[in-house]
C-alpha cells in the first residue's frame, strides 16, 4: 500500500506538529488580520446600509418637497392665466370704449360738418336769390320805368311807404 494511504505514527506526529505550529501562527498573525477585515468589512456595510437609508429618507422628503413646489408652481401658473386673461378683458373693454367715444367724436364732426357745409350752402342760395331778384327787379324796373313820368311817380309812392312804416 502507498504511504500516504496508510501513514506512520511518526509522519502523523511531525504532520500535526506542522500543523500546530501552521495553526498558533496564523491565530497570533493571521487571524486577528481576518478578523479585523471582517469587521471593517460588516462597519462599511453597516453605513453603507444607513447612508443608503438616510439618503431614501431624504430622496422621500425631497419628493414631498417637489410635490409641494409643484403644487405651488401650478397654483402661480393658474393665478397668472387668471390675470392675464383679466388684463386681456379690461383691454379689450377699454379698446371698445375708446372706440365708442372716437365713433361719437366722428360722427358729431361729421354732423357739425354737414350742418356748416347746409348753412353756408343755403347761403349761398340765398346770395344768388338775392342777386337775381336784384337783377329782375332791376330790368323790370327799367322797363316799366322807362319814362320820367313814371320813374317820379313810382319814387313818391316809395316815400310815401316808407313815412308810413
Amino acid at each position: 500500500m502507498h504511504p500516504l494511504l496508510k501513514p506512520e505514527f511518526g509522519l502523523l506526529i511531525w504532520t500535526l506538529l506542522a500543523f500546530l505550529i501552521v495553526f498558533f501562527i496564523l491565530k497570533k498573525f493571521a487571524w486577528p488580520a481576518i478578523l479585523n477585515g471582517l469587521k471593517e468589512r460588516e462597519q462599511t456595510i453597516a453605513d453603507s446600509l444607513a447612508t443608503a437609508q438616510k439618503v431614501k429618507e431624504e430622496m422621500s422628503q425631497m419628493k414631498s418637497e417637489h410635490e409641494v413646489l409643484l403644487a405651488q408652481a401650478r397654483e402661480e401658473r393658474a393665478l397668472m392665466l387668471k390675470e392675464a386673461r383679466e388684463t386681456k378683458e379690461r383691454i379689450i373693454s377699454e379698446s371698445k370704449d375708446l372706440a365708442k367715444i372716437e365713433a361719437s367724436k366722428i360722427v358729431l364732426e361729421a354732423q357739425a360738418a354737414i350742418e356748416a357745409q347746409k348753412m353756408a350752402a343755403l347761403i349761398a342760395v340765398k346770395n344768388q336769390i338775392g342777386k337775381m331778384v336784384v337783377e329782375v327787379s332791376e330790368k323790370i324796373l327799367r322797363k316799366e320805368l322807362s319814362n320820367k313820368a313814371a320813374q317820379e311817380e313810382h319814387i313818391n309812392g316809395l316815400v310815401n311807404e316808407v313815412k308810413l312804416n
